[in-house]
């Protein structure tokens, strides 16, 4: 039974995506190209590329049984998928700006019957609700940084990564509707019928982003060290030793190591006589 999985066609999300499923072992065929279709070599797999924004659609149908896409535009679509697996990119916020000198500084200071621009109408319809504030909502499908200078809008509701843009349209940010990153969603017809062929897939996708998140260290260091040694690297069962031959006074480990943590861990091993010291990347990490 084929599995179709939806990825975005371009975009932030588009080359990260392909980049992961392929470290997870999918051969994807024609994966750079622009067809709708890509078959995955020796596998019963589908990939469709798709607009970020119509993935929740067609996974929600059941044209494809799952999906990465945006949280933002789940919540946006208000359709009943279930997201499954959280990944590590792909962050922003959906949030709420408005110009330098309008005086505004927070939602709260937003009037009544204020013009909003933004290419998600439900989410900020929402929020603004949840507010006890009534707007008027005009939907965008793009560039809404630009419709508060040329009177189309008071405020816009938009996603903000570095803040960037804002700026260079003199916008200020003033509330937070929501933040956001990559997910994978599925339907639930899909997951009940495909639950073994979309769970291994989605091992297959967190043993790869868990496993950029650490790094792989060996290293010969002396016998004595061992037990002060196995207090700071402690890795995923402890570390492995293995003897050196020729050697008596020392051994060799090999250790998993969170990334943030290997400057210090090699700080710490070389005070405490290790050699050969080597910091590799990790491709998967199956538990």
């Amino acid at each position: 039974m084929t599995l179709r999985l939806a990825v975005p066609n371009k975009g932030r999300l588009s080359e990260r995506s392909i980049e992961i499923l392929q470290r997870a072992g999918l051969d994807v065929e024609n994966a750079n190209g622009r067809k709708l279709y890509a078959p995955v070599k020796n596998m019963d797999f589908e990939i469709m590329f798709l607009r970020a924004q119509d993935i929740v659609r067609f996974v929600h149908s059941g044209a494809v049984d799952i999906g990465v896409t945006g949280k933002d535009l789940v919540v946006e679509s208000e359709l009943p998928v279930e997201i499954i697996h959280t990944l590590n990119y792909g962050y922003c916020r959906l949030s709420v700006a408005a110009p330098e000198a309008s005086g505004i500084e927070s939602v709260e200071d937003i009037p009544d019957g204020a013009r909003v621009a933004t290419s998600f109408p439900n989410a900020t319809r929402q929020f603004f609700g949840s507010m006890g504030k009534e707007m008027e909502i005009t939907t965008v499908s793009g560039a809404a940084e630009v419709t508060p200078r040329i009177g189309v809008a008071d405020i816009i509701v938009d996603l903000v990564s570095s803040g960037s843009t804002l700026k260079g349209n003199r916008l200020k940010e003033i509330g937070t509707i929501l933040d956001s990153w990559a997910v994978v969603i599925a339907n639930e017809d899909s997951l009940s019928k495909k639950r073994e062929e979309i769970e291994e897939l989605k091992e297959a996708i967190r043993s790869v982003t868990d496993a950029e998140s650490n790094k792989y260290l060996m290293a010969d260091v002396p016998k004595a060290a061992l037990d002060e040694i196995k207090s700071f690297l402690p890795g995923i069962a402890g570390p492995t030793v293995m003897n050196v031959m020729g050697r008596d006074d020392c051994v060799a480990i090999h250790v998993v190591v969170d990334k943030s943590k290997v400057y210090e861990s090699v700080t710490r091993l070389k005070k405490l006589g290790a050699t050969g010291i080597l910091i590799m990347p990790i491709d998967r990490m199956v538990p």
